[in-house]
C-alpha cells in the first residue's frame, strides 16, 4: 500500500472511477474528482466533483491547481499541484457520439491533462486505455488475434475509432518516438519531464453487481467472450492496481494490462491453452500459459507491480 497522496482523478463518475475512487480513499489517498457530472457514490461522499470540461486546456489547468474542498481556503497553503494525477476520463466506447468526436474529445483531453500535469511538475501519471487497441473487440465482422496471451508488446492494430483514440493517449504518453528516417529519438513527455506516465490498459469492467446478472451467460457461451480475450477486470481490483502504480516509482513509461488474472471460462473449459487450440486454431500461442490464465494477460501487473487479484469471479458465481 502506498502512502497518502493528493489524487486528482479525471471521470470519477464513470463506471470504472466509481469504484476505483473509493478504493483509492481506503488507503489513504486524498481525491478530487473532475467530471461533467457529480460522483453519485454515498461511500465517498467527502470526495468533491469539480465540473471540468477537459477539452478545454485552461478548465484542465485550473482544475489541477485548485483546493479539494471549501475547507481549503481556511488554512495557509495556496493551492498547489496534486501528487498524482490519474486519467480516466474519455467517451467509453464508439456510438455514444459520432466516430469523429468520440477521437477528437478522447485525444485532446488526455493531450491536455498530460501537458498541464507536466509542466506543474507531477511526478506520477497514470492514464487509461483499453483493451480494445488489440484490435478484436470492435473489429467489423470475425477477426483473429495475433498471438496468445496478449501482452504489452503486442502490435496493436484496431479498426475502430475509440480504440484508435486510446492508441494515441498512448503515444502521447510514451518515451521513443522517432523521426521520419526512424534514426533519432523525439522526446515526448514522460521522457522530456523525467515523470513516471504508466498506461493501464483496461480490460472489460466488471461492478458487483454484475456477476450475478451476466456471468451465467458468458460462462455458458464462452464464445461471446472472444471480444474481451475471455478475460475482464473487476472495478474494485482496478482501484488496487492504481494503487500499486502510485506505490511503484522511477519506471519512466510503461504500459500495464489492466485485468484480473483468471479467464471467464468453465472447469470443463479449462486449461485455457486447450479452449484456445480449438476455439481460435489460426492464432498461435507464444508461451506457456497458466491452467486457468486470462488471454489478456495481466503477468507484467503481478511481477513488476506486484498486484493479486482479490476479486476472482469464481466467488461470486456459483
Amino acid at each position: 500500500m502506498s502512502t497518502g497522496k493528493r489524487i486528482v482523478f479525471t471521470g470519477g463518475s464513470g463506471k470504472a472511477g466509481r469504484h476505483v475512487i473509493p478504493e483509492l480513499m481506503k488507503r489513504g489517498h486524498q481525491v478530487l474528482n473532475l467530471d461533467l457530472v457529480p460522483l453519485d457514490n454515498p461511500d465517498v461522499f467527502v470526495a468533491k466533483t469539480l465540473k471540468t470540461d477537459l477539452t478545454d486546456a485552461g478548465q484542465v489547468f485550473n482544475g489541477l491547481t485548485t483546493h479539494f474542498s471549501m475547507q481549503g481556503y481556511m488554512g495557509p497553503t495556496i493551492p498547489s499541484a496534486p501528487d498524482v494525477v490519474i486519467h480516466f476520463a474519455a467517451y467509453a466506447r464508439n456510438m455514444i457520439v459520432p466516430d469523429n468526436e468520440c477521437f477528437k474529445g478522447n485525444v485532446l483531453a488526455t493531450y491536455n491533462v498530460i501537458e498541464a500535469a507536466c509542466k506543474l511538475g507531477v511526478k506520477k501519471i497514470i492514464i487509461a486505455s483499453s483493451e480494445t487497441t488489440y484490435g478484436v473487440c470492435f473489429a467489423q465482422s470475425e477477426a483473429d488475434y495475433h498471438q496468445f496471451p496478449l501482452e504489452e508488446d503486442y502490435d496493436v492494430d484496431p479498426m475502430d475509432s475509440y480504440a484508435l483514440s486510446k492508441i494515441c493517449g498512448e503515444k502521447t504518453a510514451r518515451v521513443p518516438l522517432y523521426d521520419a528516417k526512424l534514426t533519432k529519438p523525439m522526446q515526448t513527455f514522460a521522457r522530456r519531464f523525467n515523470n513516471d506516465i504508466y498506461v493501464l490498459r483496461i480490460g472489460n469492467v466488471i461492478e458487483p453487481h454484475e456477476y450475478e446478472r451476466d456471468f451465467p451467460e458468458y460462462l455458458s457461451k464462452p464464445m461471446t467472450r472472444k471480444r474481451n480475450a475471455w478475460s475482464y477486470v473487476d472495478a474494485r481490483d482496478l482501484g488496487q492496481l492504481c494503487d500499486r502504480c502510485i506505490s511503484k516509482s522511477s519506471l519512466g513509461f510503461q504500459i500495464f494490462n489492466a485485468t484480473n488474472t483468471t479467464a471467464t471460462l468453465r472447469p470443463q473449459d479449462l486449461p485455457v491453452e486447450k479452449f484456445l487450440k480449438e476455439n481460435c486454431p489460426n492464432t498461435p500461442i507464444k508461451r506457456s500459459m497458466g491452467e486457468t490464465e486470462g488471454p489478456l494477460s495481466n503477468r507484467k501487473a503481478r511481477e513488476v507491480l506486484g498486484f493479486v487479484e482479490e476479486h476472482d469471479w469464481r466467488k461470486y458465481v456459483k
